[in-house]
């Protein structure tokens, strides 16, 4: 997949006249019917891009969202599995999962605590609104937010934007 992107919109021709002289000095072809021009977003690589920022595909959320709780290995991989594909938009998974994880250990038995119920539960409450993801602005502070325990090690970027809203 290839994304084309230009500040302006009177620069897009320019910019992809560079990546199409590029492709073709590389001998890289191109199918036509696959090839969308000058849309200001759409899916690419599970995501979706828009002006606003990066989103998290619906389809990945629904997917969590109707899991049930894992009562084996298979089950439990497969959970954190489709929340590997989306951990960037998920604050500090590592530490909301850790009783999941735990189950994945050697000398653990699959036994499906309260601890790894709430986990479940917090995980899939919270992909309910997850957040976008934005380009800093440049000409606004950043606000850095970090935490560590025992388990994970975590941090955010964030900014307020002009209405004093964090994003």
């Amino acid at each position: 997949d290839l994304l084309a992107k230009a500040k302006k919109r009177c620069d897009h021709p320019e910019v992809l006249r560079v990546i199409l002289s590029r492709l073709i000095e590389y001998g890289v072809t191109l199918n036509p019917e696959k090839c969308v021009f000058g849309v200001t977003g759409g899916k690419l690589l599970g995501y979706i891009i828009s002006s606003r920022g990066i989103d998290v595909d619906p389809t990945k959320i629904r997917a969590v969202l109707e899991m049930v709780p894992p009562s084996d290995e298979s089950g439990i991989r497969s959970f954190l599995g489709k929340l590997g594909a989306i951990r960037r938009f998920i604050p500090d998974l590592s530490f909301a999962v850790h009783p999941i994880n735990n189950l994945l250990k050697k000398d653990y038995s699959i036994d499906w605590t309260e601890d790894c119920n709430e986990a479940f539960e917090a995980v899939k409450r919270f992909l309910l609104s997850p957040p976008t993801l934005m380009p800093p602005k440049l000409d606004h502070p950043l606000i850095l937010y970090s935490r560590a325990t025992n388990v994970s090690l975590a941090c955010m970027l964030a900014q307020e934007d002009d209405n004093k809203r964090e994003r």
